[in-house]
């Protein structure tokens, strides 16, 4: 089985979700930590593989590939099972499945984003506005899954992956979900079905980890 190299920031959403895709194609993914906060992202030797500096970077015999949506689709489509339910070859299944991706990295990952990252810089939680966002996001989410077990259709694709590595996320703080009702519920089954669960929640507590380590180092300077 190829092992492929991951540049990537441990715990970080788009990461966990291009672990868990690997994991659910059963390859192995050598990671490679790329620090944004010490800049590892503007080095001149990753700056040749990524000439725009984002994490995650997969590195797959010599073919470079970034933006975590385009990489799931990409590891399931070399490495998966022909016309695999994660990314099945009906162009209207495919067309749902983008349309969540999109949805993920457009609306819903950015409303989080601006909501929870903050933690990085202030050691705080955004807004009431990013709140607002977020919750207007997740609502959007709760329509989706109106009647289904899964983001888009009847079952686990890599959209389901790629949100659930945004939704989780809230694991890092005090959110509550039940508010909307269909996400709770998707979110409790996702977890079940999801391979590499247990490693996404791993990410996220060394996210969390990584976080208090610098709000602690702040706060002595």
């Amino acid at each position: 089985m190829p092992a492929m190299d991951l540049y990537n920031m441990p715990g970080a959403p788009t990461t966990r979700a291009v672990k868990m895709t690997a994991k659910a194609v059963g390859v192995e993914l050598n990671s490679k930590f790329i620090n944004t906060m010490e800049g590892d992202q503007l080095k001149p030797e990753f700056v040749k593989i990524n000439p725009q500096h984002t994490i995650p970077t997969l590195v797959d015999n010599g073919f470079a590939i970034w933006e975590s949506r385009a990489i799931v689709v990409y590891l399931v489509e070399k490495y998966g099972k022909p016309d695999s339910p994660l990314y099945p070859k009906d162009p209207q299944k495919r067309a749902l499945i983008n349309q969540r991706l999109y949805f993920d990295m457009g609306t819903l990952f950015d409303s989080l984003a601006k909501y929870i990252f903050p933690l990085f810089r202030t050691g705080s939680l955004g807004d009431q506005e990013s709140l607002d966002k977020f919750n207007s996001a997740l609502e959007l989410l709760n329509t989706f899954l109106e009647g289904q077990d899964y983001v888009a259709g009847s079952k686990l694709t890599v959209a389901d992956l790629a949100i659930l590595a945004t939704v989780s996320t809230i694991e890092m703080i005090q959110f509550d979900l039940q508010k909307f009702p269909n996400v709770d519920r998707w979110y409790k089954n996702a977890q079940k079905v999801a391979p590499g669960w247990d490693e996404n929640l791993e990410g996220i507590k060394q996210l969390k980890k990584f976080i208090e380590e610098r709000a602690a180092a702040a706060a002595k300077q």
